[in-house]
């Protein structure tokens, strides 16, 4: 059965403690990268991550895919292996008022 994007996207936020802790085990330092990020939405298979938290923070956290591509990856391996689902991720840019 394939699930469309907003399917998709509920099944992922219900469940995404189930893949931080998956992260947890397997890339600790991820994990520590990308814990507070958010699902902003997924597209066409891509899910894109939101680290704008207003509430949370005073500024925008942000996290550089380009330094680090390899955590994006490790975050697709936890959703594989935590739900079954194959994903890829991106980041949302990141505008300041």
């Amino acid at each position: 059965m394939t699930l469309d994007d907003n399917a998709v996207l509920s099944l992922l936020r219900a469940r995404w403690l189930e893949v931080l802790d998956e992260l947890e085990r397997s890339n600790r330092t991820a994990w520590l990268a990308l814990f507070d990020a958010r699902i902003a939405r997924v597209e066409a298979g891509c899910a894109v991550l939101d680290f704008s938290d207003r509430d949370k923070f005073a500024g925008a956290h942000t996290f550089d895919v380009n330094a680090r591509p390899d955590y994006l990856v490790a975050l697709s391996t936890a959703v594989s292996t935590a739900l079954g689902l194959h994903l890829t991720f991106t980041i949302q840019s990141i505008t300041r008022e």
